[in-house]
């Protein structure tokens, strides 16, 4: 039913996946030689074949995500050329590219339509990987991917190591006495070499940064933090250089004026056009109202410390305060009340409540980390999925917050497989003395990848290159991560596991009141800083063959149309931006925005009937979830609400129109 997260000589995988490599093209070479190829002892056998591989791939490259080291750093790169190398040959295989086309033309009409997605899907990849090419532009694109999975890795490294190589040491109990009791708790320690003095530790770890820079009374201790991480791996600056050059070419290489068509190519929009203006419509509604709300936070700053000229490293202080001070909101009150035991099992209830399925502790499987729990997933009494759940901060983890699928569920020739996916956060660590208590925007974070989980783990597809979240176009696969994380902010939802950890009382009503009308602090703002990734990100494709310089001028320009505020010079956010440098967003961070009219369209349903409507919640659950990748997400979203998404939905529920 389920393969264990065992790593069995781990040194070796990089041996290992040259042997199933070399079984996969004998593989491939035997199917090829079949005369009369069909859907089933053809294109049945090419799936199983890549499904293997990703089953056996996949705990190694998450391996060095949670347990970094010099180990794992050695087997990634001596494993990625070796995996690179053999996708981009597969992707160019013009016998292969053939017999798609060959059983497409023969056998579509008498196909299901998972099936026939299967076959649309790889037959646009075959082109997208070079089918149809020159040798020689084939080989190019070769030693693009091979050299663009390397930089991809080196950005990622080189952030990781900058980060974990940063602290700040405080002494003055003056700078710190803004800090909440259980940052301090995490932040304190005793200097041996320094006469067993009481310190406090702050680092660049999510946790830790968000926890000084959000209370940290000191201003100069501010920004010494805020510029710390902000000026993170310079040496990406030139990595970037590259990695866009080489996107260029790639997709110049494949038809494409520039790397932000070849990037829509595979998503639901239908042009660049159409994302610029959809960015603008939404930028239009932000600016203006991004600027008052800036303006709040300009006057308590000039109000509570006489402080004439606001900075970026201000920003979240003076937010918190103004936040305080309008809404009584204090994160800090409302963290013994997220203890991460009481929240994880009671979001459990939450689900089961509104997909009927339930959620059992597995302690006999393995897992990386001791702190890593397991779970089967039930529905109808039958298992249906497994989960790994990985919510605390370690040094030898990356940072952020993500999901990651792993087995992908489908059913041949009788034979079921069921899903797996992993869960990963970075969350305020348990010790001895205090457990993890979360902030409410943890909260979000963890309903946010668990809506990516179920859209993996609950599907029903047969067939494993359309299963889950397995062709799901780019710009709707966040829908259903936003679409959950909305019932964070919703009562009945807070009453099931809002409990205080010693005392167990559940969070009052006017507390959990608070929270709700908080929710739209400061919208506007968060939707420019959105609008700037975006834009950024999608017009540095527009025309990628752009220097370091000419890389900053573009952000430059952008913030000086969006944003509020203009970050200090030595700001290069850029050289940190792993989502399009490191991750799958190059082109597609508008995606965001885009999944997030879905979502937010889709949960106004929801608020327009009652919040636990069972039958409104298995219809989404059948129509999107259930569905993965099979149908185009614009066609299941007609289907679950019989009409188009409308962006004012998400406009009101940020509190931005009304």
């Amino acid at each position: 039913m389920f393969d264990e997260f065992e790593l069995k000589d781990f040194k070796n995988s990089a041996k290992v996946l040259k042997d199933l490599i070399v079984q996969n093209e004998k593989k491939l070479e035997k199917l090829l030689k079949i005369e009369n190829k069909t859907y089933q002892n053809f294109v049945v056998p090419y799936q199983l074949m890549a499904e293997k591989l990703d089953i056996f791939c996949t705990p190694i490259f998450h391996i060095d995500s949670v347990k970094n080291s010099d180990e794992t750093q050695e087997v990634y790169s001596q494993c990625l050329p070796l995996i690179s190398l053999y996708e981009t040959k597969i992707s160019q295989n013009e016998k292969t590219y053939q017999s798609f086309k060959d059983i497409q033309h023969n056998q579509n009409s008498s196909l299901n339509i998972e099936q026939q997605k299967v076959l649309e899907n790889e037959i646009r990849d075959f082109k997208l990987g070079g089918c149809g090419l020159s040798d020689e532009k084939k080989d190019r694109l070769k030693d693009i991917n091979l050299k663009l999975s390397e930089l991809s890795k080196e950005f990622s490294q080189n952030l990781l190591d900058a980060t974990n190589a940063w602290e700040m040491i405080i002494e003055n109990k003056e700078d710190i006495k803004e800090i909440p009791k259980s940052d301090l708790e995490c932040a304190k320690f005793i200097d041996k070499d320094d006469n067993d003095k009481e310190k406090y530790k702050f680092t660049l770890q999510m946790p830790s940064y968000i926890a000084y820079i959000t209370y940290g009374t000191s201003r100069i201790k501010r920004e010494e933090i805020y510029k710390a991480y902000c000026t993170r791996a310079p040496q990406n600056g030139k990595l970037i250089e590259q990695i866009l050059q080489l996107k260029n070419e790639k997709a110049k290489i494949l038809g494409f004026d520039n790397y932000s068509q070849y990037s829509i190519s595979t998503k639901t929009a239908n042009d660049t056009d159409e994302i610029l203006n959809f960015l603008d419509e939404l930028a239009t509604y932000s600016k203006d109202k991004a600027k008052e709300e800036l303006g709040e936070v300009r006057a308590i700053a000039l109000k509570e410390d006489n402080l004439a000229t606001l900075e970026s490293y201000d920003i979240a202080y003076y937010s918190e305060k103004l936040k305080k001070a309008n809404y009584d909101i204090d994160e800090e009150y409302y963290r013994p009340f997220f203890e991460q035991n009481s929240v994880l099992n009671g979001f459990f209830n939450v689900l089961n409540k509104l997909f009927d399925i339930t959620f059992v502790l597995n302690k006999e499987a393995k897992t990386w980390d001791d702190k890593v729990k397991v779970y089967d997933i039930k529905e109808n009494n039958q298992t249906k999925a497994r989960i790994y759940i990985d919510l605390e901060a370690r040094e030898d983890k990356r940072g952020g917050a993500w999901m990651h699928n792993w087995h992908s569920h489908h059913s041949i020739d009788d034979k079921e497989q069921l899903a797996t996916a992993y869960i990963v956060c970075n969350f305020s660590a348990s010790s001895e003395k205090l457990p993890s208590l979360l902030r409410h925007s943890d909260v979000v974070t963890l309903f946010h990848e668990m809506g990516h989980a179920l859209h993996h783990l609950l599907s029903n597809v047969k067939e494993p290159f359309v299963s889950g979240i397995n062709g799901v176009s780019w710009d709707t696969v966040e829908f259903p991560s936003q679409f959950l994380e909305y019932f964070a902010y919703d009562k009945d939802v807070l009453k099931i596991f809002a409990k205080h950890y010693e005392s167990g009382a559940v969070l009052d009503d006017n507390s959990i009141e608070k929270l709700i009308k908080a929710k739209n602090f400061q919208s506007s703002l968060t939707l420019a800083r959105q609008l700037e990734f975006a834009i950024f990100d999608f017009k540095l494709h527009l025309d990628a063959d752009k220097n370091e310089k000419q890389v900053q001028e573009l952000l430059d320009d952008v913030r000086a149309n969006i944003s509020a505020i203009i970050p200090p010079s030595y700001n290069k956010f850029q050289n940190g931006f792993a989502h399009i440098f490191a991750g799958g967003y190059a082109a597609g961070y508008y995606s965001y925005k885009w999944a997030e009219v879905l979502s937010a369209d889709a949960f106004y349903m929801f608020i327009d009937s009652q919040i636990f409507n069972k039958k409104l919640a298995n219809k989404y659950k059948e129509n999107i979830l259930g569905k993965g990748g099979s149908v185009n997400m614009d066609k299941l979203y007609r289907s679950f609400t019989g009409r188009k998404p409308d962006i004012k939905s998400l406009l009101r529920l940020d509190g931005i129109i009304r």
